[in-house]
């Protein structure tokens, strides 16, 4: 990496630190120290020969996704080169050509004029907002670019299926950021599944508590808080969790079903006399969990990347503050994606499943319980547990003592980009585990269960070609 910057360096340069590390969690009755049981199934984790040369990307929009991308460059240089950058606000960009040492000619304002000279790298990294994905994805296909595109794919499922239909046409490799199928957590309970050691799946239980702090920054005054601009939340958040169910099942989706509404972020739940800003002398500035002042700056509950400004000291954060976006009131913004929502899935064979999308909750991490015909499993992110009901067994799998990297949404992140790198350096979408075409189940899904929310929980069935 330049300079020797640290992952945790490049991080709090752009102003990510609170996605710099996650608080682990326990689960109840897991004896601490526990080793690993060494009954359970054996997965390949960083089986990645080095490709003949690296491969080239060029980052198409250099914020907290796209930078962090472009820093694993710095990690396995002899992989992954980041020789080009799209990027509208300045100082981001600034440090994208000075991390990478990227060439003038190389570099953009927008993704557009990415295009308008010859294709002069392997790859695109489409890390843009959601608004913004379908565009420069078709574009990149067009010129014979591959592409690692950030989810959600797009923001409906016909800009999908062209998308889909663009990469089959020109045969180009295209790689879905759902990371949490390189995660190892989610890669052995799979493998556990699949083992048939406490049968198939009979249902599922999924609960994604967003956090509140998390919810209020990004889907209440971020840029995912109002699905016109962005998507429903159970696809710019959930997609992954809707992902992630149909990878460890194993089955087609066939029916979906949800309910779920905007509770608490609202107007009319706004304190008595609350202003549209918070600088403007809130009566509960004291005891507001969500006053901006204190949550980005004197109290620190969430980073500041978001907050645009080069100059990232905290009297100009608090600047921009007083006028700017995320210094709203969060009962008086333009948000109307759910707060909470549940999910039904129903997959071929009977299977079923539930995912529960929760903001009002103190802590993120996923809890997932997965009910099977000989056993079940209950597992944290971090800690699983496998009960076998004969020989009445429980097995455990701790992911701090497997001797793996799981900072990056579990260890998968950095797995998605080296896996992309060999797809790409052999000209094979089937070394994908995120391909395009396997993305694009849970995102059937997860349109179909935005409309059923929106018609009463009514039941949608996926039909299929």
């Amino acid at each position: 990496m330049a300079e020797g910057w640290s992952r945790r360096q490049f991080i709090e340069r752009l102003g990510l630190a609170g996605l710099a590390a996650a608080v682990p969690l326990t689960l109840r009755g897991t004896k601490r120290g526990q080793e690993n049981s060494p009954d359970l199934p054996k997965i390949e984790i960083g089986n990645y020969p080095k490709p003949d040369r690296p491969i080239t990307a060029v980052v198409c929009g250099y914020g907290g996704r796209g930078g962090y991308y472009g820093w694993m460059a710095g990690q396995i240089p002899e992989e992954w080169q980041i020789v080009g950058v799209a990027e509208p606000i300045g100082y981001r960009r600034d440090a994208a050509i000075k991390l990478h040492k990227i060439a003038p000619e190389n570099t953009f304002t927008t993704w557009e004029h990415v295009f308008n000279r010859p294709k002069f790298a392997d790859a695109i990294v489409v890390s843009t907002q959601d608004a913004m994905h379908t565009g420069p994805t078709l574009k990149a296909i067009e010129m014979g670019y591959d592409v690692l595109l950030e989810k959600p794919i797009a923001q409906s499922w016909r800009e999908c299926e062209a998308i889909l239909k663009a990469a089959q046409k020109n045969k180009s490799i295209v790689g879905v950021c759902h990371v949490l199928r390189y995660a190892p957590y989610f890669m052995m309970m799979r493998e556990v599944i699949r083992s048939g050691m406490i049968g198939d799946v009979v249902s599922v239980q999924h609960l994604e508590p967003v956090e509140h702090h998390h919810f209020s920054h990004s889907y209440v005054r971020g840029p995912w808080g109002n699905k016109r601009k962005s998507n429903p939340v159970i696809l710019s958040k959930s997609c992954h969790d809707l992902d992630i169910l149909a990878y460890i099942i194993g089955k087609p989706i066939t029916r979906v079903s949800a309910f779920g509404d905007l509770s608490w972020f609202r107007k009319e739940n706004a304190p008595k006399g609350a202003p549209m800003f918070c600088s403007e002398g809130c009566p509960v500035e004291k005891t507001c969990p969500y006053y901006a002042q204190d949550f980005y700056v004197h109290k620190r509950k969430w980073d500041t990347h978001h907050i645009i400004t080069p100059d990232r000291s905290d009297p100009s954060i608090l600047r921009e503050l007083e006028k700017g976006q995320y210094g709203r009131c969060v009962y008086h913004c333009d948000n109307d994606v759910c707060d909470h929502m549940v999910t039904n899935l129903e997959f071929g064979g009977g299977a079923t499943a539930s995912l529960q999308v929760e903001a009002m909750f103190a802590e993120g991490g996923r809890r997932t319980r997965v009910f099977c015909q000989k056993g079940h499993i209950e597992g944290d992110m971090t800690v699983m547990q496998v009960v076998q009901f004969e020989p009445g067994k429980v097995h455990v799998w701790d992911g701090r003592k497997a001797n793996v990297d799981l900072s990056g949404h579990g260890g998968g992140d950095m797995r998605l980009v080296r896996d992309f790198c060999q797809a790409v350096s052999k000209r094979d979408a089937n070394l994908l585990t995120s391909s395009l075409s396997n993305s694009m189940e849970s995102h059937r899904a997860g349109f179909l269960a935005e409309e059923s929310r929106l018609q009463g929980g009514q039941p949608r069935g996926v039909r299929r070609a």
